[in-house]
This record gives C-alpha cells, sequence and structure tokens, in this order.
C-alpha cells in the first residue's frame, strides 16, 4: 500500500519529523569522504518515550493524531462522545454532581410592617328597636325556656299571628298571639323531670374530687316503678340537668329534668318556689339569733330574702327559703353561733320527697307540678 491509499500513513512518523524516516538515512559510508578507519555512525537514538515496542508506539501516534484532527468522511476512536456545554458537567458515576463554590446572597431587606388599622367603632343610629325579644316573651309565658325557644325559632315552629318566624333574636308585641307546630309539641313531651333522694356524697352538679354526680344514681335499678307511669329510657339522660343545687354533704330532694319550663320555675330569677329544710345544729345560737335568720342576714354583701325559720328542740331547726345561695343555711347558721351538723331537703314548691327511699327516684307524674 502506498502513502497515497493509506491517509495515516504520515501519521506514522516519529514526533518532530516532517518527513519519512527513508529520507533522514545517512549516506553509505564508502561515498563520504572520510578519513580512514572512521568509525560508521551511529543511528539517531529513540527519545525515551519511544522506547517501547513499536506497535503501542504507533497506536499512541494514532490515538493522538485522532484528538488533533480526524480525517473527513472517517470514524474516530471517541466519535461517540458529546460535547458537553461550558458550565454543565457530567457527574461522575456512582457520585454526585460537581457543585459551583456558593456565594453568600446579600439578605433579602423585609418591607416595613403597615401599622394595623384600627376598625371604626359602629355607631348605629334612629330609634331602639320596637318590642320585646320573641323568645322572652315565650319563656315569660311559660311556654318554654329561652334556650329551647331559640331552638324552635331556629328550627321554624314558631308562628307569630299565624305568621312563621325563624329569625333568631326577633322582636315581637308582647300581646301578640303566639303558636308552635306539632314538631315542638312532640319535642317538649320527651322532656323528663326526675325527683331523686340523693344520699352523701353526691353532688348535684359539676364532680367535685373524690366525688360523684347525683345523675349516675338514674340507672333502671334505681327507679321507683309507678303505675301508669313511663319506663327508663338511656335516651331519657339526654338533656337532664340539676334544677336547682343540694351540697355534697346534705342529703334529700334532688331534681333532674330536661323540661325548660320546670327549671325556669324552680332556678328562674323571678323564681319564688318554696325549698324547705330539716336543720340538725350543734352550739349555742347568740341573743336574738333566731329573728336573724329569719330576717336581717347578709352574705357576700347582699341582704337575704326573708326566710321561716322555726326552732323544733335544741338541735333542729326548720328552714323554708324562696332562694337558694351556695351552702346558704350553713352560712346563715355560722352567723349566730350555730355549727350544722346535717341538713335535708324535704320539699320543693308543692312536691315533697316523702317516702322515697335514700338513692332511689321516680318520675315527676302528669297530675304533679311545684
Amino acid at each position: 500500500m502506498t502513502q497515497a491509499d493509506d491517509p495515516w500513513a504520515k501519521w506514522r512518523q516519529p514526533a518532530g519529523s516532517a518527513v519519512p524516516a527513508a529520507e533522514k538515512a545517512e549516506p553509505p559510508v564508502a561515498e563520504k569522504s572520510a578519513p580512514a578507519r572512521a568509525r560508521p555512525a551511529k543511528a539517531p537514538e529513540r527519545p525515551v518515550a519511544d522506547k517501547r515496542p513499536a506497535d503501542e508506539a504507533a497506536a499512541d501516534l494514532e490515538v493522538t493524531a485522532e484528538v488533533k484532527t480526524k480525517p473527513a468522511g472517517t470514524l474516530g476512536v471517541k466519535a461517540g462522545l458529546r460535547s458537553e456545554a461550558p458550565g454543565k458537567r457530567t457527574p461522575l458515576r456512582g457520585g454526585s454532581p460537581v457543585r459551583k463554590p456558593m456565594t453568600a446572597a446579600a439578605p433579602l431587606e423585609r418591607p416595613a410592617a403597615r401599622p394595623a388599622k384600627k376598625a371604626a367603632p359602629v355607631v348605629r343610629s334612629g330609634p331602639p328597636p320596637e318590642g320585646t325579644r320573641l323568645s322572652k316573651v315565650m319563656s315569660e309565658r311559660g311556654m318554654c325556656s329561652r334556650r329551647e325557644a331559640d331552638l324552635w325559632i331556629e328550627r321554624g315552629w314558631v308562628f307569630v299571628n299565624g305568621e312563621q318566624v325563624s329569625e333568631l333574636g326577633s322582636r315581637i308585641d308582647p300581646d301578640a298571639r303566639i303558636e308552635v307546630s306539632t314538631e315542638a309539641k312532640k319535642d317538649q313531651a320527651k322532656a323528663v323531670t326526675i325527683l331523686l333522694h340523693k344520699p352523701i356524697g353526691y353532688v348535684s352538679g359539676q364532680p367535685e374530687p373524690g366525688c360523684i354526680p347525683a345523675v349516675t344514681l338514674i340507672t333502671a335499678e334505681n327507679q321507683v316503678p309507678q303505675s301508669g307511669g313511663p319506663e327508663f329510657k338511656p335516651w331519657m339522660l339526654r338533656g337532664l340537668a340539676p334544677a336547682g343545687r343540694l351540697d355534697v354533704d346534705s342529703t334529700g330532694l334532688l331534681v333532674l329534668t330536661s323540661d325548660g319550663r320546670v327549671a325556669k320555675r324552680l332556678i328562674g330569677e323571678d323564681s319564688d318556689a318554696e325549698k324547705e329544710y330539716l336543720v340538725r345544729v350543734s352550739g349555742e345560737m347568740i341573743k336574738g339569733g333566731l329573728e336573724l335568720l329569719r330576717h336581717g342576714l347578709e352574705l357576700d354583701g347582699k341582704a337575704l330574702k326573708p326566710a321561716w325559720v322555726k326552732q323544733l328542740n335544741e338541735d333542729q331547726l326548720h328552714f323554708i327559703l324562696k332562694e337558694g345561695k351556695k351552702r346558704q343555711i350553713r352560712r346563715m347558721c355560722e352567723l349566730v353561733g350555730l355549727k350544722v351538723v346535717g341538713l335535708k331537703r324535704v320539699r320543693i314548691g308543692r312536691i315533697r320527697l316523702g317516702d322515697l327511699p335514700m338513692g332511689q327516684w321516680r318520675f315527676l307524674r302528669a297530675d304533679e307540678a311545684f
């Protein structure tokens, strides 16, 4: 093969040579004019990098030449490699991408907070609303409690002068005609009132440390059956709450009800239902103490309503009150030199405790009312 047929021929020459190796050979010794017995010329030494087998050196020259310049139309050794754009380095296999050194960014400046605008006071002009709240009128007429009235109004069960009223807070003429739907009557018929003989150690309302709420005694086992009375169902406990308090260390009649009318009658602001108690005391009453118990004492800076008080014997008093402040009888007795050692409530309104056993209960009958 000639040099013209082999495109790689010129790339197989030693490094730094521009002509073929045959042209650089020394002339024959016989043709030179040199002194006698002249030493033959030594062949030029190969550079250190070329002191290897000829095939390995040729291979290196081929690769080096291809990197510098590739003949047109031929496939190079690294033809499959793609050049990367500047700044986009391919991560090494099994390693993480090459990251550029981070430069500290300038801190962001937050805009100054705007002062909060104060809401302008709402000024209502015009005359005050006329009429009375519908729920208040219904409560005053004894139809239901205010809470029940709001619930019925919201459900659309209330009609004023034949028109349905379903907006809470509606005001009407106090003398307007008020009617309720059948649904409201059925809802009210589900309300129950229970009479319980509360033992000592049970609290009437929210439980106190070491005490048990009295409502836990309302079970089918503790019910005193009555002829024609309803049968106890667990759903009857829904909304059941005490109508009046009775101290944890007191016993007697406790009323629990889910009927708003009963609650209003017993503990409403204008309630005048009487509560009757038998009280056992110790100590010596101060002079004129009995008159002070009847009228003349005050608790928490407020004068008490007149009470009916009778001394049954040296250690027993009989009280009838028309109010029920917290621990009222005990605090009243302390003011006149006495200490209460036993207290039992025997009547609320027209309902008496009677012979109801302690720890047991019964329903308020249809023919009974406070």
